[in-house]
């Protein structure tokens, strides 16, 4: 005999839940300073002088003013002059995305985190903590209590419908979506509002006739194929709410681990290219060593002030994970192929041909092998001071230059880069 619990579990079947963060950046500064900004019209943003000034999210009260993602700062500073910009500060998120994604771990270890604020949990073996919407309600409370972040969840029978069930609440909702609800809930709506389903594939189906999820639905797959290939077949199902994609415990792999930096100022003096140079050297090496990998290639992009953009890159002659490597080799690439006497806007590097570490063989000669413990007993401890102090807990001499001030100016370079950590390889977008 099934008991209350089993009776929520299908017998052949799986329960997934999708937790979504909630306006993740702003909660987690809210979370930081409640005096400061609880209740608060918020957006975390770039700043104007760094040419940054693009909204990248904002607070639910800064929503119902009018202020949207991807606004520029200026614009909604019109719509809400109390506006509070908060200049983003990506180590702090981590910490709070590493934090909540830890309790969630604790339901079940078939957990797949898809970007720094989001993750899915297959719970389908997980009796032992309650029903479904139990469990939602626990992962939700404690995140709450523990951490002082609102969060929606999803539940439902696959990760497509998981996801699209959590933003059907926001914030802090919990709603459950099931196969059966898919035609009532969902084939009236557009298609750009089906997950998976971008903005161009959306005008695609429209000039062929189809413009709801549920006249998708209902089209005949050669149709589907025809316009866009398998990927048709896949579009069908979606919008019949199929999905058998599983819950993947890992990750991949990063193919490449990249930063960028926009320039306050056009530069064009050596030193102060170096110094950029050795800024993104540091910070992408470190990166690479968070993650157990060695890089076996670089690149290097270069933007123009009128916006035109060229890359260069080159293999290594050894994998490496040192940020002194990179950035010799940076410079290398960057003084092949750029005069000196034109300015840049953007600086960027891009590691590339990733591989852990424990299977990299490193080449060392025999000086370099009596100095690798150094070094590397070197690079842990700033690695820990920087874990517990923050990224600017440890700086070199040459980001400085020979002008103290420069320590200023270098900090808010190291600063400028709004890239997200995690990529959401979910989404789906045909040109």
């Amino acid at each position: 005999m099934k008991s209350d619990v089993d009776a929520y579990y299908p017998s052949n079947g799986r329960v997934i839940l999708h937790v979504d963060m909630n306006a993740f950046y702003c909660s987690v500064h809210e979370a930081e300073e409640p005096e400061k900004y609880r209740g608060k019209a918020t957006a975390v943003a770039g700043s104007i002088e760094l040419r940054k000034g693009i909204i990248v999210t904002c607070s639910y009260a800064a929503r119902q003013r009018g202020i949207s993602t991807g606004m520029h700062v200026n614009r909604a500073l019109k719509l809400c002059p109390d506006l509070i910009v908060i200049q983003p500060n990506f180590h702090l998120y981590r910490k709070y995305s590493n934090a909540f994604m830890k309790i969630a771990y604790s339901y079940t270890p078939l957990m797949q985190a898809t970007s720094i604020d989001e993750c899915y949990l297959d719970i389908t073996g997980s009796r032992q903590f309650g029903t479904p919407q139990q469990i939602a309600e626990e992962i939700q409370r404690r995140i709450d209590e523990e951490l002082a972040l609102p969060c929606s969840v999803g539940i439902a029978p696959n990760k497509l419908l998981a996801k699209m069930a959590s933003d059907m609440k926001k914030p802090r909702g919990i709603s459950v979506l099931r196969i059966r609800d898919v035609a009532r809930i969902l084939w009236d709506k557009p298609c750009g509002e089906l997950f998976g389903i971008g903005g161009k594939t959306a005008e695609k189906l429209r000039k062929i006739g189809i413009y709801t999820i549920g006249q998708l639905a209902k089209t005949e797959e050669e149709t589907l194929t025809r316009a866009f290939g398998v990927v048709g077949v896949w579009m069908k199902q979606a919008a019949n709410g199929i999905d058998h994609s599983p819950v993947l415990e890992e990750r991949e792999q990063n193919k490449s681990i990249g930063h960028t930096t926009t320039l306050p100022t056009d530069i064009q003096a050596r030193e102060d290219v170096n110094r950029v140079l050795l800024n993104i050297s540091d910070q992408v090496a470190r990166r690479l060593r968070r993650q157990e990998l060695v890089a076996g290639g670089i690149q290097i992009t270069i933007r123009t002030p009128d916006m035109k953009t060229i890359t260069r890159s080159r293999a290594l002659a050894t994998p490496t994970e040192n940020a002194n490597d990179i950035y010799d080799e940076a410079r290398r690439l960057y003084a092949e192929h750029w005069n000196w006497d034109k300015p840049v806007r953007l600086l960027g590097i891009t590691l590339q041909q990733l591989t852990p570490k424990c299977e990299s063989a490193i080449q060392l000669d025999l000086f370099e092998y009596e100095k690798q413990p150094k070094k590397e007993s070197l690079t842990q401890a700033m690695d820990m001071l920087r874990n517990k102090f923050g990224e600017n807990a440890v700086v070199t001499a040459g980001m400085l230059g020979d002008d103290p001030s420069v320590l200023l100016r270098n900090h808010k370079l190291r600063g400028t880069s709004l890239q997200m950590d995690y990529v959401n390889k979910e989404g789906l977008d045909l040109p």
